[in-house]
């Protein structure tokens, strides 16, 4: 069966500034030969410390970034050249930050219009605009309101609204919980899972947060400077680490007696 989003060995490396007059500038492999496959309704986890290649990765899966070499394919059509219009239909993402994700001077009501009228959604958009809402847990009523009048935890959920009004089929999400406190995070945590499995959708995760990866996620990708070092069912890579640095992952996961 052909995966709904398939990358194979990706490669992107960038220039650093030169270090002497006379020598070349060094360069550094951000992402090494990383291929990942993700079936359709799968909930992918890509782990990893700072400075592992997670945002270069997952910036070459949105194509918001070409890779060196390597192929990315979404349904089996390779996802390359300009008019990528269809695949921003199908592929929302929620950034860490909703507070910049969401232009100040904007009402609710014209952040959430925008990807649809920027993709051309053919629906009724303020009709969409009030259904999304309630179903992050907000009243339609919040559209006339600005991004300050709410909380982080409320302007996250617009943030969720926001990618999901296109009706998506596959949702990537970078660290969203991370600038949460943690009653909240648990909120954001439960209303992200319904959502995933009442609209039917597939997912990327990019965290450094392995608990949170385990309540979402079913596949994990363990990156280490650019390289995938382990990956697989995320409870078999959980339960029984192959890869000393996902040991080490594990380890520094807080727990109490």
């Amino acid at each position: 069966m052909t995966p709904l989003l398939e990358a194979d060995t990706l490669i992107r490396s960038y220039r650093l500034p030169r270090r002497t007059l006379l020598g070349g500038p060094p360069i550094r492999q951000a992402v090494r030969e990383v291929s990942l496959r993700l079936p359709e309704g799968a909930r992918l986890g890509i782990v990893g410390e700072s400075g592992s290649g997670k945002s270069t990765l997952l910036r070459l899966l949105l194509a918001l970034d070409r890779p060196d070499s390597g192929t990315i394919r979404f349904r089996g059509r390779p996802v390359r050249g300009r008019d990528l219009l269809w695949f921003r239909r199908e592929v929302q993402v929620v950034l860490q930050d909703p507070a910049t994700a969401l232009n100040p001077h904007r009402t609710i009501r014209d952040s959430l219009a925008e990807p649809l009228e920027c993709l051309r959604i053919p629906e009724e958009h303020d009709a969409r605009i009030a259904e999304i809402l309630t179903a992050v847990g907000l009243e339609p009523e919040a559209a006339h309101r600005y991004p300050h009048q709410f909380s982080g935890g409320q302007r996250q959920r617009i943030a969720i609204a926001r990618a999901l009004a296109p009706r998506p089929t596959l949702l990537v999400v970078d660290e969203p919980f991370s600038a949460l406190d943690t009653a909240v995070r648990g909120h954001i945590i439960d209303l992200v899972r319904d959502l995933l499995t009442h609209n039917g959708l597939s997912l990327i995760l990019v965290s450094h947060d392995l608990g949170v990866v385990q309540q979402l996620c079913d596949q994990l990708l363990v990156l280490r400077d650019g390289v995938a070092v382990e990956q697989g069912p995320a409870r078999t890579v959980l339960d029984n680490p192959q890869h000393p640095y996902t040991e080490s992952l594990l380890r520094a996961v807080p727990s109490l007696p």
